[in-house]
């Protein structure tokens, strides 16, 4: 398969593939960190009506689809800042990407789109190594606050990093 993959804004016929593999990427990256019952109850139509909601925010939200070919493989997504002690203005919230894109670049252009060189901050499940990693390239660190965030019905423990 060719893992050479564009990134562009999203776009409102986006929802349904956006909500596909948003629930797709949910289970292969939490799947250790979220029971196996929670996660057969994640709908990818439920995600596609988020998706829905997201793309209409407004201006001050950058979001995101990584494109392989005509098909949507990955997604980013930043704006304002959610928390009323954030350490910047601006939040990156989401890099997704489907596990057999990682290691393509893909990802990094996913950021890059969303995120650039700004300064940022964003959470980050605890027990999320890769994740991790890939923020430290580009340049965050972990500033001590932690917070349990519901996930599915379940609980994930997520730390703050920022840049």
């Amino acid at each position: 398969m060719d893992t050479t993959a564009v990134v562009r804004p999203v776009r409102d016929v986006d929802a349904e593939a956006l909500g596909r593999v948003h629930a797709a990427c949910w289970h292969e990256t939490y799947d250790h960190l979220i029971s196996e019952a929670a996660l057969a109850n994640l709908s990818p139509r439920r995600m596609a009506e988020l998706w829905t909601h997201w793309m209409g925010q407004g201006e001050d939200y950058w979001q995101y689809a990584a494109l392989a070919g005509e098909t949507i493989v990955g997604f980013s997504g930043s704006g304002p800042a959610r928390d009323e002690d954030a350490p910047r203005d601006r939040e990156l919230y989401f890099v997704y990407l489907l596990e057999e894109f990682h290691g393509t670049g893909t990802g990094q252009k996913l950021f890059d789109a969303a995120c650039g060189t700004d300064p940022a901050y964003l959470w980050v499940a605890a027990d999320n190594p890769r994740a991790h990693r890939f923020y430290q390239r580009n340049g965050f660190a972990a500033d001590g606050a932690e917070q349990v965030q519901p996930f599915l019905g379940e609980e994930i423990t997520e730390v703050r990093l920022v840049r």
